[in-house]
């Protein structure tokens, strides 16, 4: 029997459409990996081509290698077609009921490998620390620019997540403007801590510890589950087990274990569902800074919220019912989806 769940955090509701069920086997589609190609000469973020994109901005290197040559590791560019840009100032407009302001942010690419074909589920967890490490660098650096107040990270893997390239990359905007979604779970989550005294997304964590049946993997510090109200399937969030509410604060011994968690459930996606495209995004806290008119924006952050890894399975498309009410459909059920993935040997 069908189920509409509703999501605490944001408040979203879902269909749980239970009938429409299927097995892992059922959403296998041609590999990701077999759109890659060989890279080389033609790929400006392969290495050895760094003069194809515009300079880097900061790379984990080589001791004694220079900016924008071989022997990087982790490196970060300019988007070479943004979004928005870094120049001008935000100059705030009304036109009758319309609000605008200028295109003011930041566009960059991690790039997180010179090699073509080396994506996340096949690195060494020492790598993968070396790409966490690049997020939380631009996250703190863009901080301090009082113009941003959100810097969002994500991640399209394949033609269908929106990847452009197939060489393996992050990127990340900055935008002057908190994004509604986050701006949603902020909300909720201040006005949960406001009436309980306890963090939302702790009360998540004990509870689903507790009964297990929608746990994908954990370790010491960090815990991958599949959301109560998945919207897709197959949809895992990764969270830390301890309360923190941004991912730049987050301990530096703690990220070899995030990049530990993040390489299983990877590798359990790519395993169960055939290397499968993805969307991965990370909600961290926004900019803190007081501005005119809102000293204490945002000032409650450090107590109510709880950043987290979104990791969503490009498996189903988005149709007229979706878009029109708002409400998705998701045909596997998360405490089923999160058992399939769990017992995936990887």
């Amino acid at each position: 029997m069908p189920e509409l769940r509703k999501e605490p955090i944001s408040e979203r509701w879902v269909v749980i459409a239970t009938e429409r069920g299927n097995r892992p086997s059922d959403f296998k589609f041609p590999a990701v990996s077999e759109e890659a190609g060989l890279g080389g000469a033609n790929c400006p973020f392969c290495g050895g081509n760094e003069g194809k994109t515009p300079p880097e901005i900061t790379a984990w290197r080589t001791p004694g290698t220079a900016p924008n040559t071989p022997g990087w590791d982790v490196r970060i560019v300019n988007n070479l077609f943004p979004a928005l840009t870094k120049e001008g100032d935000i100059n705030r407009t009304g036109k009758g009921v319309f609000d605008m302001m200028s295109g003011v942010g930041a566009h960059e690419v991690i790039i997180e490998t010179p090699q073509h074909t080396l994506n996340i589920p096949d690195m060494p967890e020492e790598h993968i620390e070396k790409i966490l490490w690049a997020y939380k660098q631009r996250i703190v650096e863009l901080g301090k620019d009082t113009r941003f107040r959100y810097v969002l990270v994500f991640k399209n893997y394949g033609k269908v997540a929106g990847a452009s390239l197939t060489h393996p990359h992050s990127q990340l905007i900055a935008t002057p403007i908190t994004p509604r979604y986050v701006k949603m779970e902020l909300k909720n989550s201040r006005e949960y801590y406001l009436e309980k005294e306890r963090c939302i997304f702790c009360d998540i964590i004990r509870q689903e510890l507790g009964s297990g049946e929608r746990i994908v993997f954990e370790n010491e510090f960090f815990v991958a589950i599949a959301p109560f109200a998945s919207r897709f399937p197959f949809e895992t969030w990764i969270l830390p087990r301890r309360h923190e509410y941004g991912f730049q604060v987050m301990p530096d011994e703690e990220r070899f274990l995030l990049a530990r968690c993040l390489k299983d459930v990877l590798s359990r996606l790519k395993t169960c569902l055939n290397d499968p495209p993805y969307n991965m995004v990370l909600h961290t806290s926004p900019n803190p800074i007081a501005r005119p008119g809102k000293p204490d924006y945002w000032g409650t952050l450090q107590y109510d919220f709880h950043w987290h890894i979104e990791l969503i399975p490009r498996l189903t498309k988005m149709a007229g019912f979706e878009w029109g009410s708002g409400l998705y459909i998701n045909p596997v059920a998360p405490e089923k989806a999160a058992k399939f993935l769990r017992e995936t040997k990887v």
